[in-house]
């Protein structure tokens, strides 16, 4: 995959190990998790096939669903993943605003995908929509604690695809509860698999899935050549 925080790369270092990420194989794949999610939480619509099969008919409940052209998403990490989800939404009509401190003001990708560049906190008080694209290190554990949670605008929603230390689960849940978030969705989480009976059980308007944001058919084919060729090199000293 991508992320390699689960990989000691110190200890590869000092053993002679080459460690082949296959950046940038499953950025489709994530774009458009977010996307799909993005769309089912700000429509809220899409929970309801037991009640209708049932005979119940929630139409007024769900007549006040929201569209996503002319909102504003978010993006909090503008690497390859992060823009190619600003291209999607901006396909959508929607305002992207995003924050990463590693890009420079000045660097094409800001004027490509018509991002404007904020801080976190800018940001967060701006969109209706949040997507996280960080890795997860020293610095960005619990980045969106309870009380960066609580800067986000009323009904807004919040997407996870990156690693699940970056949001405090407690904080989320207790935001969802109380009808400060519109609603979130969840694809990592702290602890994996997610325990049973944790905070999260139960919230409102909660999507969670179990760390597959990135895996569709082309996604693992895409993954598995871009590893094979990594490996292929490492054996034959291309890489150096």
């Amino acid at each position: 995959g991508v992320g390699l925080d689960n990989i000691d790369l110190p200890g590869c270092a000092a053993r002679g190990i080459q460690v082949v990420p296959a950046t940038g194989a499953n950025a489709r794949a994530v774009a458009e998790y977010v996307i799909g999610t993005l769309l089912a939480l700000l429509r809220g619509a899409y929970a309801a096939s037991a009640e209708v099969a049932g005979g119940q008919w929630p139409r007024a409940a769900l007549s006040q669903g929201l569209e996503a052209h002319g909102r504003t998403l978010g993006v909090v990490g503008f690497g390859g993943i992060g823009q190619l989800t600003a291209r999607l939404a901006a396909g959508l009509g929607m305002r992207v605003v995003a924050c990463d401190a590693a890009l420079p003001a000045d660097h094409p990708a800001w004027a490509e995908t018509g991002a404007t560049r904020l801080d976190l906190d800018d940001l967060l008080a701006q969109a209706d929509a949040v997507t996280l694209h960080v890795p997860l290190t020293a610095g960005p554990r619990h980045l969106l604690d309870a009380a960066r949670i609580a800067r986000m605008r009323p009904g807004a929603v919040l997407i996870n695809t990156s690693r699940g230390g970056i949001v405090d689960e407690t904080a989320l849940a207790v935001a969802l509860r109380g009808g400060h978030l519109g609603g979130a969705a969840l694809d990592v989480f702290e602890q994996e698999p997610l325990p049973a009976g944790g905070p999260l059980a139960g919230a409102p308007n909660l999507i969670l899935t179990p760390h597959i944001a990135g895996l569709t058919r082309e996604a693992n084919t895409r993954v598995s050549d871009m590893v094979a060729a990594g490996v292929t090199i490492a054996l034959t000293g291309g890489a150096r």
